[in-house]
This record gives structure tokens, sequence and C-alpha cells, in this order.
């Protein structure tokens, strides 16, 4: 029995994993934990979750992997600081943060209160890159595809092509630091306003609000160049002083780094708390034209190179799920795969499987076909965090509950849904979500301003019946992890005008009888009531990393108006305790 932990630390998302003879066993972000978003650091929480959930210690790991490599495009590196003297400040920062992936054994060892000599484990530092193509192909549906790994920046690298086979993989292409398109799309993301890190999918969310008025001046900050593209460094500063950031032990945070150009050809950028207008919508919207340009344009090459049917998206762009419903229509590709937790979290397991495969030669033996790879709560964890809250509940037969929750989805009212085990990534995928009745025009406005407490231009997820793809949406395409925007079809789009964006579009989930039995059942009866094989379905939680716990389900039901919370096989009620008591 061969043992993989895999890493992702010091870096946004830290998060851990846990490969056993091939076969994941477990993965988990550090945020779910800490409850900091995106938290930054040594995920050792998430560590010690993946080793007690296999019954294991760290002296039975035999490999641990981490999906960073000081070393890697050493020479690059060297080049570029010597061509370009970037602050002092800016070396000083990375030097220090490598540093610490270099103690890692020691890190390793303190964090789980054990010997240095406890732990037996041979320890592998992987180019980020070559983490995100594990992550995206290894654990895909193919035996052969051509992989897009593209992202923000990860060991001076910020896109990698690749065609692959079996194991292994050619290296096609690649853009190195400064050139990167998802530092273009951070660069607008704090330029209208949405200052921390992670929030560029609110850019995506408020794109189909705009027009593309912006598109011009955008082909001017990014375009294509042969197999891959490059920005215009004019409207940056990054190539010059770095990027400020901070990553160590908490939310990461990055500091704008536009140029003065920027502002003088674009206009002024949204101020702290400032009112949303067309201006603001209509960048995002060309924004996301243009990031779909270049990722197409990539796609387009890389086909040319590798004639291949399939395709593996992966890295932090990889999340751009409009992009990503638009490859089968706009390039030759015909099946696209895209892994739970294509960014950053997803290379604790890219760099697993890298080590299986790849170091140990070993034969590919799994695919990723579900994201239930976390915390699962027991009956009694559930009954203690009610009885500790005082709070009413109703205790029901599966059948029962799942009508239950129907007629109470049915009634208007917004459902807390907590089973299973905790999804891996940034989405909830029916285990601890937030549910409602997508027919209704007032729902997105109820969760938004009332639960979430979020912008109301933000929209939710169509939680649909893989096998009703084809009816509601015009390309039929499944989509487990959220990982693809859709065209809803047009005369299916007035049924369900909660989860209906703007566009006509919808982010669905599509869902599986084999992987989530029970939302599965709990959707069919909705649908065997309603006509409507759809739930809107969004996060359990309030401005904060998707609930873990129980005790933490309870305490976002008691401070927003959730109508009900169901735990377990547990329907928990109010009973006329106020909001916040």
């Amino acid at each position: 029995m061969t043992i993989i932990l895999g890493l992702n630390a010091y870096h946004g998302d830290a998060s851990a994993a846990l490969v056993r003879d091939g076969v994941l066993l477990s993965a988990v972000e550090e945020e779910r934990f800490n409850r900091i978003k995106h938290w930054a650091g040594f995920p050792i929480e998430s560590i010690r979750y993946c080793l007690e959930n296999a019954g294991i210690g760290i002296g039975d790991v035999d490999h641990v992997a981490i999906s960073f490599n000081p070393k890697a495009n050493l020479a690059r590196r060297l080049g570029y600081v010597f061509s370009h003297l970037p602050s002092a400040s800016a070396i000083l920062d990375r030097l220090k943060r490598q540093s610490r992936v270099l103690s890692l054994e020691d890190q390793l060892a303190s964090g789980l209160g054990v010997a240095r000599s406890a732990i037996r484990a041979q320890f592998h530092r992987i180019e980020h890159h070559q983490t995100h193509v594990a992550a995206g192909f290894l654990i895909s549906p193919f035996d052969e595809a051509a992989v897009l790994s593209i992202d923000g920046m990860g060991d001076f690298t910020s896109t990698m092509t690749a065609h692959a086979k079996g194991c292994n993989w050619q290296e096609l292409s690649r853009v190195y630091y400064p050139h990167s398109l998802g530092f273009l799309y951070t660069a607008i993301t704090m330029y209208l306003g949405f200052p921390y890190y992670g929030d560029e999918y609110k850019v995506m969310g408020l794109a189909p609000y705009g027009e593309p008025e912006f598109v011009e001046f955008f082909r001017r900050m990014i375009r294509p160049v042969g197999d891959t593209f490059e920005l215009n460094l004019d409207y940056f500063t990054h190539h010059r002083h770095g990027i400020k950031m901070k990553w160590n032990d908490g939310a990461p945070i990055i500091e704008p780094f536009s140029s003065d150009r920027l502002v003088k050809e674009l206009g002024p950028a949204r101020g702290k708390g400032e009112e949303l207008t067309s201006r603001h919508d209509n960048i995002a919207k060309s924004l996301q034209v243009v990031t779909e340009e270049i990722i197409i344009h990539l796609l387009e090459r890389l086909h040319e190179r590798t004639k291949s049917e399939n395709v593996c998206m992966t890295g932090g762009c990889a999340m751009n799920s409009v992009a990503n419903g638009k490859i089968t229509s706009r390039t030759p590709f015909k099946n696209v795969y895209v892994p739970a937790g294509a960014a950053d979290n997803g290379t604790a397991f890219g760099a697993a499987f890298y080590v299986w495969n790849q170091r140990l030669g070993k034969p590919r033996a799994f695919v990723q076909d579900h994201a239930y790879l976390g915390y699962e709560a027991s009956d009694a964890e559930c009954l203690s965090a009610i009885q500790a809250s005082g709070l009413p509940y109703e205790e029901l037969g599966e059948e029962a509950l799942v009508d239950r929750t129907t007629d109470l989805i049915l009634d208007g009212k917004v459902v807390g849904w907590f089973q299973g085990r905790m999804e891996f990534g940034a989405r909830a995928l029916g285990n601890r979500s937030l549910i409602a009745d997508p027919r209704r025009t007032d729902m997105r406005d109820i969760i938004n301003l009332r639960i979430k407490f979020r912008e109301k231009f933000r929209p939710f997820a169509p939680s649909i019946l893989e096998e009703h793809v084809g009816e509601w949406f015009d390309i039929c395409e499944h989509a487990p992890y959220m990982e693809k925007v859709l065209p809803i079809r047009p005369e299916k789009r007035a049924l369900i005008p909660a989860v209906t964006h703007v566009d006509g579009s919808g982010r669905l989930q599509s869902v599986s009888a084999k992987t989530n039995p029970l939302y599965h059942r709990l959707i069919s009866r909705f649908y065997e009531k309603t006509g409507v094989p759809i739930l809107l379905n969004t996060s359990l939680n309030e401005n904060e990393p998707i609930v873990r716990i129980p005790s933490e389900a309870i305490s976002c039901f008691l401070r927003t108006d959730m109508d009900v919370l169901v735990l377990g096989n547990r329907i928990v009620s109010r009973g006329g305790r106020k909001k916040g008591s």
C-alpha cells in the first residue's frame, strides 16, 4: 500500500489531499477549518483531517507532494531579475515564501506534534503548472487529451499547454512572467472596486448586465501572439516593482498593480462603496469578452497541434465558467473536462497524482466523478449540535424527509441543506447548500439581501437532474461542479427566473443519482410535483467559507433569515426564536 499526501501550501486556497494506491480518499481546504476565506499558509488542519479520515498517522505516509518548486525555471527567473531589477522588497517577499516551503519537513512535524524522525515520507516539490496539468488530466475520463493550464502565476509561469496520453504529456507552449491572463482579470477586478483575493467571480457575474463598449481598450491591454499571448505592460507595474502580496497565515492580500495609464485611458476606478453603474457593467462585459477571445485563441492553436477531441481545462482561469461553456461551440473540441478544484486548491491532489503516475510510474486507476471528499458529520454530532442550540426539530425517515423538504420549498421557504461529506472546491454541490424554488421571481433578491447579504446582481445555480439537461439547456453537457455556464432554452427561461441570468444563461450543476442519490431524489420529488427538474442552489454560508460542521450550519441559520435547516435527517426550525438570538 502506497500513501501520498498532497499539499497546496503558502498560496491562496491552501489545501491537502490524500491518495492511497492511486485512489483519492479525501481533499479539503484549510479555510473550512479556520473560517478565513482563501486562507494562505500551511494547511495543518486539512492534513490532520486527511490522516484521521483514513485512520492513519503521518508515519504511515510514504510520499508528501507539494505543488510549488522554488527551483523551477530558476535560470529564467534569475535572468529576469538581472535584466529588470525588480524592487528589493519584492525579491525579499518571494525569498521568504520560498524559504518556508524549503523547510516543509520541519513544519509538518511541528504542526502535528511529532518528532522529525517520525516522518519517513519522501518529499517532492513539483512545479506548479505540472500539478495543474496532473489535476486536470490524470483523474479525467480521457486516455488522451489536450490540456490548457492557465492562471495568475505559479513558479514563474502563467500558462502551459500540453498533449497528454496515458500517464504522460508533452509540453507544447508556455507563457512566463510577467505575462498573465489571470493578472489582467485581477487588475480589472480591483479597478472595479472588488479588492479581495478571489473576487474575480463577481466581475464574471456582473458582465451579463453590460455591453462590450470597451472591447478595443482591452484588446490593447492583451493580444494573441503565436500560440499564446502577451500583455501590454504599459498598463501594469508588476514587471518593474513586483506585486505586493501577503500570503502567510491569513487571507491573501494583493495590492493593486495597474499603472496610471489604465486610469488615464479608462477613467477613474470605482471607489469603495461607490454605486455600480452601467459603465462598470460595460467594463466587466468587455473584460469577459476579451478573456474569452484569448482562451479561445489558445484552444484553437492547441487543437491545431493535437487534433484531439478532448480538452482538460485547469488553473484559476478555468474557473471562468462562462468561457468554459463556450468551448464546444466555438472550438473544434467536443469534450471538455474541468476538475473539481481547478484552481490552486486542486493542486494538492494534482501533486499527489503526479507522484503516483509520473514519479512512481503507476497506471491510472481513478476518475474523479464527484467532489464529496471532505468532512462528514455523524448522526450523533448533528443531534448534539441541535440540542445545544435549544432549537425545535423534527426527525424523519429519508422518504418523509424528502417529501417534507419539497413541500417547504413549494411553500416558498429557503432551506439549508446539510448532508453527507462536504464538497471540495468553491461551490456547494448539494451537501452544504441553500436550496429554494427556482420558479419564484423574487427568490434571487430574497436570498441575496436577507440571507447572503451580498450584491443584488450575483446569480444562483440551477441544480438539474443530469438526465434532463438537454431539455432545458441549448447545449447538452454535464457540469457536476458548476464549471460551465450554458444558454437556457428560450422557452424555458420564464419558468425558472431565479436561476436564469439576465443574458438567458445559467451556471448549472448536473446532479447524478450515482454520486449524490439523496439530492437527486429531492430534485426528482420537486420535479414530480412541478414538472421542473431543477432547484435553486447556492452555498450554505454568509460572507464566510462554506460551513463544515453542524454547529456552523446552525449559527448561519440563526443569524440570517433562512427559514429552516435540514441537518441530516432532522428538520430544524426557529420555534419562535428571533434572528441572532
